[in-house]
């Protein structure tokens, strides 16, 4: 079994964090990166805008960020 947890909140403004994290559902592992928003508590809740992948594809997910990276350099 994978580790899980919050691996960064990243401020996206106006009450919103990007989370990068490491999950499970149903059993099954995932990297997520998800938004999550400041409701009125003050608690950080997730919203549908992201994506959960499976452990296998993080690597091409890695390289195709680092790719848009040199594009936009």
């Amino acid at each position: 079994m994978a580790k899980t947890g919050i691996i960064r909140d990243i401020d996206k403004g106006r009450g919103e964090v990007i989370r990068v994290e490491i999950s499970e559902y149903k059993g099954q592992t995932f990297f997520n990166i998800r938004v999550w928003y400041t409701d009125p508590n003050g608690e950080l809740k997730p919203t549908q805008k992201g994506i959960a992948i499976a452990p296998t594809l993080v690597g091409e997910l890695k390289e195709a960020i680092e790719e848009a990276e040199r594009w936009l350099a």
